[in-house]
């Protein structure tokens, strides 16, 4: 039989990415978890989530250039989890709260994935009548 002559087989899936897509698209959740993984940006969320902070308010404890800053700020923006507004001079920066919302929705999905795979493992070990406990204690596993 030739590749021409076998009969079309739907696509298997990734069950997750597709569940995922539905609360969350691929490139949003990597902008999301992209902006979150640096430090600086991670504190000026913090930051402005105290508050409403001016960009030079931002910039000021920060031992690098104002428009380093102002690129953080437009990588947490582009992920959606800050907003600039313009107040009369000042770019303000706001804390979107529904871009933390997103990033939680993707956190809890993976936390369900997890439990639900440990569960499913003590499960295992229950019918093979291995102690319960076995892998809780990270020393007990012989990998690590």
């Amino acid at each position: 039989m030739t590749v021409l002559q076998r009969p079309l087989t739907p696509p298997i899936y990734n069950r997750m990415v597709v569940d995922m897509e539905a609360i969350l698209t691929d490139k949003r959740a990597d902008a999301v978890f992209g902006a979150l993984a640096d430090a600086t940006r991670r504190d000026i969320l913090a930051r402005a989530m105290g508050g409403d902070l001016g960009i030079s308010e931002l910039a000021a404890p920060y031992p690098m250039s104002f428009a380093a800053v102002q690129k953080h700020v437009a990588v947490l923006e582009r992920a959606g989890l800050v907003r600039k507004r313009v107040d009369g001079r000042r770019r303000v920066v706001t804390t979107d709260i529904e871009g933390l919302r997103n990033a939680r929705v993707v956190l809890d999905h993976y936390e369900q994935l997890w439990r639900g795979r440990v569960a499913r493992m003590h499960g295992l070990l229950a019918e093979e009548d291995l102690p319960a406990g076995h892998l809780d204690d990270p020393a007990d596993d012989p990998a690590g």
